[in-house]
Protein backbone atom coordinates (compact mmCIF):
# COMPACT_ATOMS: atom_id res chain seq x y z
CA UNK A 1 0.00 0.00 0.00
CA UNK A 2 2.83 2.14 1.01
CA UNK A 3 4.54 1.76 -2.51
CA UNK A 4 1.44 2.80 -4.40
CA UNK A 5 1.10 5.76 -2.54
CA UNK A 6 4.47 6.93 -3.29
CA UNK A 7 3.84 6.21 -6.62
CA UNK A 8 0.63 7.65 -7.08
CA UNK A 9 1.98 10.68 -5.79
CA UNK A 10 5.22 10.46 -8.20
CA UNK A 11 2.94 10.45 -11.21
CA UNK A 12 1.07 13.74 -9.59
CA UNK A 13 4.33 15.27 -9.13
CA UNK A 14 5.38 14.68 -12.72
CA UNK A 15 1.77 16.01 -14.19
CA UNK A 16 2.07 18.98 -11.50
CA UNK A 17 5.58 20.08 -12.88
CA UNK A 18 6.63 21.83 -16.09
CA UNK A 19 9.47 20.58 -17.90
CA UNK A 20 12.09 23.25 -17.47
CA UNK A 21 14.01 24.43 -20.25
CA UNK A 22 17.30 24.55 -19.06
CA UNK A 23 19.34 25.62 -22.14
CA UNK A 24 17.21 28.89 -22.66
CA UNK A 25 16.90 29.59 -19.38
CA UNK A 26 21.15 29.74 -19.42
CA UNK A 27 21.07 31.39 -22.58
CA UNK A 28 18.90 34.11 -20.66
CA UNK A 29 21.12 34.19 -17.98
CA UNK A 30 24.39 34.51 -19.89
CA UNK A 31 23.05 37.14 -22.14
CA UNK A 32 21.50 39.36 -18.87
CA UNK A 33 24.47 38.89 -17.00
CA UNK A 34 26.69 40.06 -19.67
CA UNK A 35 24.48 43.03 -20.16
CA UNK A 36 24.52 44.30 -16.88
CA UNK A 37 28.59 43.59 -16.95
CA UNK A 38 28.68 45.49 -19.65
CA UNK A 39 26.91 48.37 -18.56
CA UNK A 40 28.98 48.33 -15.52
CA UNK A 41 31.99 48.21 -18.15
CA UNK A 42 31.08 51.42 -19.56
CA UNK A 43 30.18 53.12 -16.61
CA UNK A 44 33.32 52.45 -15.57
CA UNK A 45 35.10 53.83 -18.90
CA UNK A 46 32.98 57.05 -18.81
CA UNK A 47 33.98 57.70 -15.06
CA UNK A 48 37.58 56.89 -16.23
CA UNK A 49 37.65 58.70 -19.33
CA UNK A 50 36.06 62.20 -17.33
CA UNK A 51 39.67 61.99 -15.39
CA UNK A 52 38.50 59.50 -12.27
CA UNK A 53 40.89 57.42 -11.28
CA UNK A 54 40.57 53.62 -11.36
CA UNK A 55 39.75 53.90 -7.15
CA UNK A 56 37.19 56.29 -7.59
CA UNK A 57 35.88 55.03 -10.91
CA UNK A 58 35.08 51.48 -9.22
CA UNK A 59 33.63 53.49 -6.74
CA UNK A 60 31.02 55.50 -9.00
CA UNK A 61 30.47 52.54 -11.16
CA UNK A 62 29.49 50.46 -7.82
CA UNK A 63 27.09 53.00 -6.69
CA UNK A 64 25.69 53.75 -9.92
CA UNK A 65 24.73 49.82 -9.84
CA UNK A 66 23.41 49.80 -6.64
CA UNK A 67 21.21 52.90 -6.96
CA UNK A 68 20.10 51.46 -10.32
CA UNK A 69 19.17 48.21 -9.17
CA UNK A 70 17.01 49.84 -6.36
CA UNK A 71 15.15 52.09 -8.03
CA UNK A 72 14.53 49.56 -10.60
CA UNK A 73 13.40 47.21 -7.63
CA UNK A 74 11.23 49.71 -6.20
CA UNK A 75 9.50 50.27 -9.71
CA UNK A 76 8.88 46.27 -9.88
CA UNK A 77 11.09 46.15 -13.10
CA UNK A 78 14.06 44.55 -11.57
CA UNK A 79 11.50 41.97 -10.07
CA UNK A 80 10.27 40.77 -14.34
CA UNK A 81 14.25 40.87 -15.32
CA UNK A 82 14.57 38.34 -12.99
CA UNK A 83 11.82 36.46 -13.71
CA UNK A 84 12.97 36.37 -17.17
CA UNK A 85 16.46 36.23 -16.86
CA UNK A 86 17.07 33.69 -13.58
CA UNK A 87 20.17 33.95 -12.35
CA UNK A 88 21.66 36.32 -14.98
CA UNK A 89 19.97 39.09 -12.78
CA UNK A 90 21.82 38.37 -9.77
CA UNK A 91 25.19 39.43 -10.93
CA UNK A 92 26.72 40.03 -7.19
CA UNK A 93 26.44 44.26 -6.63
CA UNK A 94 22.71 44.38 -8.56
CA UNK A 95 21.88 41.34 -7.43
CA UNK A 96 22.90 42.40 -3.61
CA UNK A 97 21.09 45.83 -4.20
CA UNK A 98 18.15 44.05 -5.15
CA UNK A 99 17.98 41.42 -2.17
CA UNK A 100 18.47 44.21 0.35
CA UNK A 101 15.58 46.76 -1.56
CA UNK A 102 12.75 43.91 -2.05
CA UNK A 103 12.11 43.01 1.52
CA UNK A 104 12.21 47.25 2.40
CA UNK A 105 9.27 47.64 -0.46
CA UNK A 106 7.53 44.73 0.50
CA UNK A 107 7.35 45.63 4.29
CA UNK A 108 6.60 49.36 3.38
CA UNK A 109 3.14 49.16 4.18
CA UNK A 110 4.01 47.63 7.91
CA UNK A 111 5.53 51.33 8.53
CA UNK A 112 9.46 52.29 8.76
CA UNK A 113 10.41 51.17 11.69
CA UNK A 114 8.39 47.60 11.97
CA UNK A 115 8.34 47.53 8.19
CA UNK A 116 11.46 48.69 6.48
CA UNK A 117 14.27 49.55 9.40
CA UNK A 118 13.33 45.54 10.68
CA UNK A 119 12.70 44.08 7.07
CA UNK A 120 15.28 45.48 5.03
CA UNK A 121 18.03 43.07 5.85
CA UNK A 122 16.24 39.82 5.57
CA UNK A 123 17.54 38.18 2.96
CA UNK A 124 21.23 40.19 2.91
CA UNK A 125 21.52 40.47 6.23
CA UNK A 126 23.05 37.01 7.00
CA UNK A 127 25.60 37.34 3.85
CA UNK A 128 26.49 41.06 5.41
CA UNK A 129 26.52 39.60 8.80
CA UNK A 130 28.66 36.63 8.33
CA UNK A 131 30.87 38.91 5.92
CA UNK A 132 31.58 41.21 9.04
CA UNK A 133 32.35 38.35 10.84
CA UNK A 134 34.77 36.08 8.82
CA UNK A 135 36.44 39.50 7.93
CA UNK A 136 37.20 40.01 11.75
CA UNK A 137 38.54 36.14 11.56
CA UNK A 138 40.69 36.56 9.13
CA UNK A 139 42.22 39.86 10.19
CA UNK A 140 42.59 38.92 13.72
CA UNK A 141 44.64 35.45 12.48
CA UNK A 142 46.35 37.67 10.47
CA UNK A 143 47.93 40.11 12.78
CA UNK A 144 49.18 37.28 15.09
CA UNK A 145 50.79 35.21 12.42
CA UNK A 146 52.60 38.32 10.73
Amino acid sequence: MDKEKQREYQKMVENASPNSPVVKDCIRAFFVGGIICTIGQLIMNFCLNMGADMKDASTYTSVILVVTASVLTGLGIYGKLGKFAGAGSIVPITGFSNSVTSPAVEFKKEGYILGVGSKIFLIAGPVILYGVISSMLVGIVYYFVR
